[in-house]
């Protein structure tokens, strides 16, 4: 049994080596064990060194025929040092040789200022990025930080634009409340004024002050009287700068004046409200005027009180010099004059003073009557216990600017009253004078909001402010406050209107800024900024009232020395890009824009169509172009419209999708306002009406429409269909806009794929038909095929190299 088993694997092993000596493609070779296992070993370490990639490369590429080792060897020879070396110089005689140099330093030339352009365009991208960036940070920073601010801030560029979203921000439901609207509704009336150039008579804060009285609001209703106190001032120029006008004595003394008037009005309805709450003890009897007024109050006033310190007797049961005191303080000078006439003849000298302070109240003493006045003063009043007297005197120009009167002046507006008095009194020692810069410096630095408590007493500190003509000041802190926000905006555009308000030089200054040329303590308030965080809130909402707001700042400029109503207006239709609301819409049947919002204010320095055109520029800049073409087509600027259709067609006209489909309706309206406008330029409107085209070829091809689609690239006249075309569409291509050119790839490919198909559908046909009719049919595609491809060899625009491959491939596959 052994025997037979060694006998069958003896045939086996002998039948094996037959069949291995028979075989004459591979060597035979003879290999002892220890050979082969030194031989396993090398390949072990080959392997372990060089790593399993490499083999499996090698056996990738030797499946194919390539001997990657070789390839190895020669890519390591190459050397790539020489490529961008200076050339050697040649000797003068060698043309050939000085011809190739100068052709190949032509050449690394270009490709060295290429580069050069291409690093300098990429850094100053970056940079301005940066900037814009940077602009936007600081606007933001500013609008927050809407503080006072000590310094002026002189901002080089313009404000950056949020960035527009893909999607519009609709107009959707109002954003102002009752009050808001109710002072929208006066700023629209007052606008329609004046754009029929027949602005109101009437002061716009007066009616202000009527809308602020509906509110009910008692607070409120005082502001705007204070408002229109303070306004109510001979007219100033408006090119006059409203800060250098208050320092005119003539208009600072107006404004002292309605500062006074004011505190004297409202102390001596405070007067009556007192005597009229109690007439019993007020015994003031039925007589009117202001001295039984005054006595029923002095005896309210001073009831119970320790009347001991009181000088020079009384007269009708009260003390006299609180009769002349509380007279002068409710603003009737005549009836002080009457209680000293009462009270005898020691006062003779004083009487004399008051009748000429009452005949010239903003003008000094004589000499003579200063002199006396003075004398008694220092002789007589400054140490006197009568705490009235002395204030009396202060009132009529002899005073001690160091007593601040505190018996007698125990609220604000007694102090503040007294303050405005004494300004008047230009003693002979101008060291212990008492200016309005002083008052005014007093109040807002060296006391401030701490010593008023302003955020518990807001009406009183903006009372003391704008009584001194800091209307600055006081409206930036009302904007401070939510509550009374709205009405410092409309008090702003109220003063403006009078030319009132101080506005600083540079619009992107802080809301809060100080001028180094204004005398202190004058601050700037920034209109613009003011009124735009206020339009802020509801622009998008109710654009309508946004842009009558916008149009209190048509005089003013931006930094680059634009309209600031036209710049805003540019803003609000990037933020919204409800262009048609804004501007209106074009007919394409008649070229007829419909009105808009903003041709209402038109003017010789407002144009709705150049501010067409700035928002149509701006949205070119984000790459917005379906936007700029609406924008454009608005502003009448067909060339243009055209212009961008075709970049964005080029871009699409091939291929699906939602802007295609949008492009699709939009051509309709571009070609029919072609059909009733003057013709742009004809080169473009060629490659307009060839896109076009290009874009029914497409759907035709899509569709599988093969012969309708040729008869349409054929009425195109961009690719030629026929031999005796070539030369006349290749000089067009060579006159064609790059638009076209750069469809002419997918234009050229489409063919192919036409071609190809018919070949195929010929091939199919081929035994119905006859073998004349087959063979036609064939030598034209073949034809066909070698027309495009000598077109596409021919033409000066270089095309991607799947495109040159597709066509000769579809002309091999044509035979």
């Amino acid at each position: 049994m052994a025997d037979e088993d060694f006998s069958k694997l003896l045939q086996q092993a002998e039948q094996l080596t037959t069949e291995i000596e028979g075989n004459e493609e591979l060597p035979r070779v003879e290999r002892s064990l220890g050979q082969v296992l030194e031989a396993s070993h090398e390949l072990y370490s080959r392997v372990i060194q060089s790593g399993a990639n490499d083999i499996q490369a090698h056996l990738l590429f030797g499946s194919k025929g390539i001997d990657l080792q070789q390839i190895s060897q020669k890519l390591e020879t190459l050397s790539s040092k020489r490529t961008f070396e200076p050339l050697q110089p040649i000797a003068d005689s060698d043309i050939e040789s000085f011809l190739k140099n100068e052709r190949e330093n032509a050449i690394l030339s270009l490709i060295d200022e290429v580069n050069k352009n291409s690093l300098q365009t990429t850094e100053d991208q970056k940079w301005e990025h940066m900037l814009s960036e940077w602009n936007k940070e600081k606007i933001k920073l500013m609008n927050a930080m809407i503080g006072p601010s000590q310094n002026w801030l002189d901002l080089k560029r313009a404000p950056e634009q949020p960035s527009i979203a893909d999607t519009p921000k609709k107009f959707g439901h109002s954003m102002l409340d009752n009050i808001e609207a109710a002072y929208a509704r006066q700023v629209q009336l007052y606008n329609k004024l004046v754009f029929q150039g027949a602005k109101s008579k009437t002061a716009l804060c007066q009616k202000f002050a009527q809308v602020a009285e509906e509110f009910n609001d008692p607070k409120v209703k005082e502001m705007w009287e204070i408002i229109k106190t303070m306004a109510n001032i001979p007219a100033l120029v408006r090119d006059e700068d409203p800060l250098k006008a208050r320092g005119n004595p003539t208009i600072q003394q107006c404004l002292i004046s309605q500062g006074k008037k004011y505190l004297e009005r409202r102390y001596k309805q405070y007067m009556s409200d007192v005597v009229r709450a109690n007439p019993g003890a007020a015994m003031r009897g039925g007589e009117p005027g202001t001295f039984p007024l005054v006595r029923g109050f002095v005896g309210l006033r001073l009831q119970g009180q320790n009347t001991q310190g009181l000088t020079d007797g009384v007269i009708d049961d009260r003390p006299l010099w609180p009769m002349v005191y509380y007279c002068l303080r409710s603003g009737d000078a005549n009836a002080a004059l009457h209680c000293l006439r009462k009270a005898g003849r020691d006062h003779e000298e004083f009487i004399a003073a008051l009748e000429e302070y009452i005949r010239e109240p903003e003008k000094p003493l004589s000499d003579k009557l200063q002199t006396a006045i003075n004398f008694q003063y220092r002789i007589q009043v400054r140490n006197s216990t009568d705490p009235y007297k002395r204030a009396v005197y202060s009132v009529i120009r002899c005073c001690d600017v160091s007593d601040e009167h505190s018996e007698v002046a125990r609220t604000a507006d007694d102090y503040l009253w007294l303050k405005l008095s004494i300004i008047k009194t230009r003693p002979n020692n101008e060291s212990e004078s008492f200016s309005y810069s002083d008052l005014q410096k007093m109040i807002l630095e060296e006391y401030g909001e701490t010593h008023y408590h302003a955020y518990e007493k807001p009406l009183v500190y903006f009372q003391v402010l704008t009584l001194t003509g800091q209307f600055e000041p006081a409206i930036e802190f009302l904007s401070r406050i939510p509550r009374y926000q709205v009405h410092g905006v409309h008090m702003a555009l109220a003063l403006h209107d009078v030319y009132m308000l101080g506005t600083p030089r540079n619009v992107q200054a802080p809301l809060l800024s100080v001028d180094t040329d204004d005398p202190i303590p004058l601050r700037r308030l920034n209109l613009a900024r003011l009124i735009l965080l206020y339009v802020r809130k509801f622009e998008l909402s109710d654009p309508s009232d946004a842009l009558h707001y916008y149009f209190f700042l048509r005089n003013l400029k931006d930094p680059s020395g634009k309209n600031l109503f036209m710049c805003c207006c540019t803003d609000l239709s990037l933020e919204s890009r409800d262009y048609e609301l804004l501007f209106g819409k074009m007919d394409p049947a008649t070229g007829l824009r419909s009105t808009g919002l903003l041709d209402q204010f038109n003017n010789p320095n407002i144009d709705n169509t150049v501010i067409a055109l700035n928002v149509a520029e701006q949205l070119v800049n984000k790459g917005l172009f379906e936007d700029a073409i609406i924008v454009y087509d608005i502003a009448g600027n067909l060339e243009k419209v055209l212009e961008l259709f075709c970049v964005l067609l080029a871009q699409v006209v091939s291929s699906g999708g939602a802007l295609r489909e949008r492009l699709r309706s939009l051509s309709e309206h571009v070609s029919r306002r072609l059909r009733s406008e003057e013709l742009p330029s004809p080169h473009l409107v060629d490659a307009y009406n060839k896109l076009c085209k290009l874009m029914t070829f497409f759907d035709q091809f899509h569709a599988e429409n093969y012969e309708g689609a040729l008869e349409t690239i054929r009425a195109c006249e961009l690719v030629p269909l026929s031999s005796d075309e070539v030369s006349a569409r290749v000089a067009g291509a060579r006159n064609a806009r790059g638009e076209l050119l750069r469809a002419l790839p997918a234009v050229l490919r489409a063919l192919c794929h036409i071609l190809l198909a018919m070949r195929q559908k010929l091939r199919t046909a081929q035994p119905t038909l006859s073998t004349h009719t087959a063979n036609k049919q064939l030598e034209w595609l073949r034809e066909q095929a070698e027309v495009l491809n000598t077109f596409a060899g021919n033409i000066a625009y270089r095309m991607p190299g799947d495109t040159y491959s597709q066509l000769a491939q579809m002309q091999v596959l044509m035979h």
